[in-house]
């Protein structure tokens, strides 16, 4: 056990932790040279693609030190955009210590103080690493200054880095022998594992990583999970190189994988303890807080037949990502879905595609919107959780409501301060401090409602800021505000998908733009199509798609008027009749279409 060591590499978006785990990779000869590809731990096409981690990803490596001792080291390379810090987190839990990576270009980015913060929470050893200490603009000295106000390291302590060209690899393996220290546990006692990620194979079931605390699991050993309090066989243990590799046994302080043949997704619990059924351990490992989703939206099967299909896709989906949540929800114009909840936009983007590329579901995804609480006018302590415009109350019956806060941390450039004031105080925030960490770099803390950053805050802060600010938030409760719900009727119908929960002083302005991009939308029918924006009873704005006509009076040349206008009358009443029965078909563009608003 001395000579295992568990760390992870946290560090902000974009600031090389993929690319410096694939040379660890490399120089420890884990993977062979026929193997070795760029981001070799993302395994999805969409981490490729946009060149991102989504999941974290735990491998196993050999190490021979200077000093002759041979070493194992489980390096789990962690996500490091803002909405999968629930990745991160899980991660932490099963290490002892972490590679605070910084970019020599950028510095400390929001998210890289975020991810420390949750590193030391977990009591991690932090080593700090300069990378991309080769590039033409890195500011290593500077970057060094940062790190020692915030850590308080000495100079010495930091590490100086590339992922790119392979310098400094060897120090910091080095580094992780002496400064992390080896995990803690008892062999002899009974079997203690925390389960930190799992993933579903159609061959094998259910296949579930942990980290072993307390003593060892061996293959064809009974099981049970302390939560569920269910029991099966280990039919199978070992560890995780770039592939699984079984193994007889996984000892105290050691990450592997089990397969029992578990088929139901609903079985296995991320953050669950696995023990022996023989000898079960008194009480469970302290797994990780419980996820509260941000955003919530429904996700529907674009035919209603594919329902059943789409629930198993779900679960499945659930137990790769643990962060994810979802209930049953109806809809009168798209049938049978789910009511989701995320941890932000990029995360609901990414369910999605997910959806799509691994399991072939085309789904329709409905107005996103946060959750609400809002308080009867009879009993003023009961709540009413909104999260859906359809659970919103009559507004007759309600006293108030609430709607939620996030204390947001934005890094940036001076020359940038005044176009973030803009953005920030024009959706409804309040500047809490504004401070300078160094001359080129300044911190601005803001609390803003979860509601206004939903949608585009993120795209517009990079835009005005030319991509040089950094982002971070956390939830800070729930305040009282004047949130409406939003109708769109079609010709007098509400569309219930298309219903909206948002702030009065927007509703105008948001019904307005929404009935314009509907107007592009919709095909044309036979009839007028009248689009109403409406709060309450109130119609705030509106939009007509005229209805497509034929020339009745194309054979009428000459002769007296009436007869024209008899015929123009006689199609009048079939246009009137036709509108009283006929149905405006909504195109999934336009469910689509109220993401993308601004655009």
């Amino acid at each position: 056990m001395k000579n295992i060591r568990n760390f992870c590499i946290i560090a902000h978006i974009d600031h090389g932790k993929s690319t410096l785990a694939d040379r660890l990779l490399e120089f420890t000869k884990t993977i062979s040279d026929r193997d070795m590809q760029a981001q070799v731990l993302d395994d999805m096409d969409l981490e490729r693609e946009k060149g991102i981690t989504i999941k974290s990803h735990a491998i196993q490596m050999n190490y021979t030190a200077k000093n002759g001792e041979k070493y194992t080291f489980n390096l789990i390379d962690t996500p490091g955009h803002v909405d999968f810090s629930y990745e991160v987190s899980r991660a932490l839990a099963a290490c002892e210590g972490a590679l605070l990576l910084v970019d020599a270009a950028q510095g400390i980015q929001a998210q890289t103080i975020s991810n420390l913060y949750l590193a030391l929470d977990n009591d991690l050893e932090i080593i700090p690493v300069i990378n991309k200490i080769d590039m033409a603009g890195a500011m290593i000295e500077e970057v060094k200054d940062q790190i020692i106000e915030l850590i308080g390291v000495k100079d010495e302590d930091i590490l100086l880095a590339s992922g790119k060209s392979g310098i400094g690899i060897e120090e910091i393996l080095e580094a992780i022998v002496t400064r992390i220290p080896a995990p803690k546990g008892d062999p002899e006692a009974p079997l203690q594992a925390l389960i930190f990620d799992s993933v579903f194979n159609s061959f094998r079931g259910i296949i579930a990583y942990f980290r072993v605390y307390n003593g060892t699991i061996k293959k064809g050993d009974k099981i049970q999970f302390v939560n569920t309090g269910e029991e099966y066989e280990a039919d199978e243990v070992g560890i995780l190189k770039l592939g699984l590799e079984p193994k007889n046994e996984v000892h105290t302080g050691d990450v592997g994988y089990i397969i029992t043949g578990i088929k139901n997704a609903k079985e296995v619990k991320v953050g669950d303890t696995i023990t022996k059924a023989s000898n079960p351990c008194t009480e469970g490992i302290k797994g990780f807080q419980e996820v509260k989703p941000m955003v919530f939206a429904g996700i529907f099967p674009v035919v209603t037949e594919d329902f059943e299909e789409l629930r198993d896709c779900m679960d499945k989906l659930q137990l790769n990502d643990a962060s994810l949540t979802y209930e049953l929800e109806t809809s009168q114009a798209l049938g049978f879905g789910f009511r989701c909840g995320f941890l932000g936009m990029l995360h609901m983007e990414i369910i999605q595609e997910r959806l799509e590329r691994e399991f072939n579901q085309t789904v329709i995804t409905t107005v996103p919107n946060v959750g609400f609480i809002a308080y009867d006018t009879k009993d003023t302590t009961k709540q009413i959780i909104v999260n859906n415009p359809s659970e919103m109350p009559d507004p007759t019956k309600m006293s108030r409501i609430e709607e939620p806060w996030i204390r947001a941390q934005i890094i940036t450039k001076p020359d940038y301060i005044g176009n973030i004031m803009t953005l920030c105080l024009g959706k409804r925030g309040l500047l809490l401090n504004q401070s300078y960490l160094t001359t080129t770099r300044v911190e601005l803390m803001f609390e803003l409602p979860l509601t206004e950053i939903v949608f585009d805050f993120y795209d517009k802060l990079k835009s005005q800021t030319r991509g040089y600010a950094s982002f971070d938030y956390s939830p800070i409760g729930f305040r009282e505000s004047d949130i409406v719900k939003m109708d769109i009727l079609l010709n007098g119908d509400k569309v219930d998908a298309l219903s909206a929960l948002i702030h009065r002083s927007r509703a105008h302005d948001f019904g307005r733009k929404l009935c314009e991009k509907l107007k592009e939308l919709l095909p044309r029918q036979q009839f007028l199509i009248a689009i109403q924006a409406a709060v309450g009873a109130k119609i705030v704005a509106r939009e007509n798609i005229s209805a497509m006509r034929k020339d009745v009076t194309a054979k009428c040349y000459g002769g007296d008027i009436s007869r024209k206008r008899k015929l123009l009358e006689k199609q009048k009443e079939g246009k009137k009749r036709m509108r009283q029965i006929g149905n405006v078909e909504v195109p999934q563009e336009a469910f689509l279409a109220v993401l993308k608003l601004d655009d």
